[in-house]
């Protein structure tokens, strides 16, 4: 039998943290992802699903920052839906479950990599790296950007100091010296 060990999105066996003394950039390893889009005539069935679970719906450019689960708007009707991985391993077939047919659910996982970027200098590395109005965003803001030529969402989380990154899992490494290159540009 074969002994094989996952690899997190920046190929170690575990997330990688770097930190500097203004600010701390973690590869978020343990988040499981799920899409969650609405299907045609079903729209106000999955949305009170999808207030049942988060207790609210996210809105255009929000986030639900609930526990566990969590959840950003994508698009029109559409959702990411985001859970600790450690008990919400199979979180695609319980949101499938539990949306039925008023929704189509998409396994996102393995799909990104996730940055949580924490420290005074946020801010600063934040308008570095992407064209958001980084100091005006607050608490549940959610937003889709370019960072370095990849489309990413950034979410503005509870502490002041703290966004999440999400972007293409197959450009992490890129992703990742852009962030670790801004956090020295900010020193």
């Amino acid at each position: 039998m074969h002994d094989l060990q996952p690899l997190t999105a920046l190929g170690g066996t575990t997330a990688q943290i770097d930190s500097f003394a203004h600010i701390t950039i973690a590869e978020n390893d343990g988040l499981a992802l799920a899409s969650v889009a609405a299907r045609l005539g079903h729209e106000a069935a999955c949305h009170k699903t999808l207030k049942k679970l988060l207790g609210a719906v996210p809105a255009p450019g929000k986030a639900v920052l609930h526990d566990p689960e969590a959840g950003f708007w994508m698009g029109p009707d559409q959702w990411m839906i985001g859970a600790p991985r450690e008990t919400h391993e199979l979180l695609a077939d319980t949101l499938d479950a539990l949306f039925g047919k008023t929704a189509s659910v998409t396994e996102q996982t393995g799909a990104w990599v996730c940055f949580d970027v924490t420290g005074l200098a946020m801010p600063d590395l934040c308008e570095r790296v992407c064209a958001l109005p980084i100091r005006k965003m607050a608490a549940g803001d959610a937003q889709r950007t370019m960072i370095h030529q990849l489309g990413c969402f950034v979410i503005r989380r509870e502490s002041a100091d703290h966004i999440r990154i999400l972007g293409p899992r197959a450009s992490a490494g890129s992703l990742h010296h852009t962030l670790i290159t801004a956090a020295h540009a900010v020193a």
